[in-house]
């Protein structure tokens, strides 16, 4: 069972991740694909449920709050932490050993399809990237900071929560990709 701390933040969380991507609420996206809307908030909601499961296997228990915490102090938080999130990513993409994963994905795109447009893919990667380690920074950095007991994380059940993690997180990055594409077409 989480604790009430630990239920706010995955709230926060939750608000965040659209801070994340868009840099605002998924309410003011002007997409013109309401489909795609759904999709990234079933994504997101999987993502979440799994997140929680890696906050119980963590013994995950953030600092007691002093004070009550009404919506606007949770989406305040939420932008900030997204905020926090997209710089500590950007200082990270910027690396060489950034560069060099990026670089790999990008071989293996042109394997698959040699005819793309390289300086759009270029992009994309460098783009997908950035979310994926914004995210990563967002949920599980903060969480391992203020986790009792990672030694479940290490066995069977923890690994299965992080592969299952790790899918969905680069499936909600997708998904948030196809809706700012869309945003910027209108």
């Amino acid at each position: 069972m989480l604790s009430k701390e630990s239920k706010i933040k995955v709230l926060e969380n939750f608000y965040g991740l659209d801070y994340v991507f868009f840099g605002k609420g998924l309410k003011t996206v002007n997409n013109c694909c309401p489909v795609v809307k759904e999709e990234y908030l079933s994504i997101k909601g999987a993502l979440m449920s799994v997140y929680i499961e890696m906050l119980k296997l963590m013994k995950y228990s953030p600092s007691p709050l002093e004070e009550k915490v009404d919506s606007a102090a949770l989406l305040s938080n939420a932008r900030t932490s997204a905020k926090e999130a997209r710089i500590a990513a950007q200082k990270v993409v910027a690396t060489e050993a950034a560069r060099n994963d990026i670089k790999a994905e990008l071989k293996e795109s042109l394997k698959e399809n040699k005819d793309q447009d390289i300086p759009s893919l270029v992009e994309a990667k460098i783009r997908e990237k950035a979310f994926r380690l914004a995210v990563d920074n967002m949920l599980v950095a903060k969480a391992l900071n203020e986790a009792d007991d990672l030694k479940e994380m290490n066995e069977w059940s923890g690994k299965i929560v992080e592969d299952s993690y790790k899918i969905l997180r680069d499936s909600l990055c997708e998904t948030a990709m196809l809706i700012l594409d869309d945003d910027e077409l209108d």
